[in-house]
């Protein structure tokens, strides 16, 4: 594949990262981790960041971004790096380990074998903490009849009239576009890697511009839903599920042509404490521990031993449940490593038209 991946600084532009309330500053005994924020970060909390802290006494000091690498690379630049382990995406490990800003990784020191784990969800540089998929809801107490069930339907604003939540970002937006137009899934990456099959997408999406709410951090999507803003969105699978679960919300999934992907931990190129860092993912990659996420959120785990410790009322929610995989429509995050740069100056040129 052609490569046409922008400057750097287009993938890394954006960077908001922040302390959480009462954080403080790293010490001799502590990790930096920084991760998504919202029921996700909540739920690594009680999952893995509280427990080790008791099984290790290292003190976790969290902080959240918005996934973008710039502050890594300028920590890197600057030799003064702060974070120890970092959660992030399939396509920014990607990028990070090919741009020289991750640690390759010492599997003997994560203490798992590597095939127990999931096709696709280990890399050189990257383990992968869980799956998740993007996926579309809608708000039942709206839909009492005749609910949406496909992804046509999410484009189709005369059969459902109303506002849609959309993430602002060109991923996973494109492949929609494309298989809501008629595009077989197997065909997607293939097409959206030529001018053609990039126009045909963005020609699809502008059917529904001017009816779409952006959103750009993972609780805002459940947000939209619960205020009346958008009738359905798209959004990660585990924050409808929160707002199900945990605020009693009546929104439902539609899985039909859900975007399967994976979060990874990973290890910034040079950090001073590394060894703790791998005593961390070590610790999460444990498949007892990597269970116990799915008590505060439907996202899977991706070591093959974990599934057992999983209560069968939460695997029906989960992306990795047989039903729910019936069209399943993988992110290729190849082709976002290396298109990123691009796409996303184009998207927010069309954007601003």
């Amino acid at each position: 594949m052609t490569r046409i991946l922008g400057p750097a600084g287009l993938l890394m532009a954006g960077m908001a990262a922040m302390f959480l309330p009462g954080a403080t500053p790293a010490t001799a005994d502590s990790l930096i981790i920084v991760s998504w924020g919202g029921a996700y970060q909540d739920s690594q909390r009680e999952s893995y960041f509280k427990p080790f802290a008791k099984e290790t006494s290292i003190e976790i000091v969290e902080e959240e971004y918005d996934g973008e690498l710039a502050k890594v690379k300028a920590q890197i630049e600057a030799n003064d790096i702060s974070w120890d382990v970092i959660d992030v995406d399939a396509r920014r490990a990607l990028f990070g380990c090919d741009e020289g800003l991750l640690e390759v990784l010492d599997w003997g020191k994560i203490g798992q074998p590597r095939e127990k784990f999931v096709e696709g969800s280990t890399m050189d540089c990257a383990i992968a903490t869980i799956s998740y998929t993007t996926i579309f809801a809608y708000d039942a107490n709206v839909y009492k009849e005749n609910p949406p069930t496909t992804l046509e339907d999410f484009f189709d604003l005369q059969k459902y009239p109303g506002k849609r939540g959309l993430y602002k970002d060109p991923f996973g937006n494109l492949e929609w576009a494309l298989m809501a137009d008629g595009v077989p899934y197997e065909e997607v990456y293939k097409l959206l890697s030529t001018p053609d099959g990039v126009d045909r997408a963005f020609k699809k999406l502008d059917t529904i511009k001017s009816q779409v709410v952006w959103w750009e951090a993972g609780a805002q999507a459940p947000q939209l839903l619960s205020d009346g803003q958008v009738v359905m969105t798209s959004a990660w699978n585990g924050r409808i599920y929160n707002a199900v679960k945990k605020e009693g919300k009546n929104f439902k999934i539609v899985w039909d042509r859900q975007q399967l992907d994976y979060d990874y931990w990973v290890i910034p190129k040079g950090t001073p404490d590394i060894e703790n860092a791998y005593k961390f993912i070590a610790y999460a990659a444990r498949p007892d521990v990597m269970a116990n996420q799915t008590k505060y959120i439907s996202y899977g785990p991706t070591h093959a031993d974990a599934v057992p410790y999983v209560q069968p009322d939460v695997v029906i929610h989960l992306p990795t449940a047989p039903e729910n995989m019936k069209t399943v429509a993988p992110i290729d995050a190849q082709y976002w490593a290396d298109n990123t740069g691009a796409l996303k100056e184009r998207f927010n040129a069309w954007l601003a038209q």
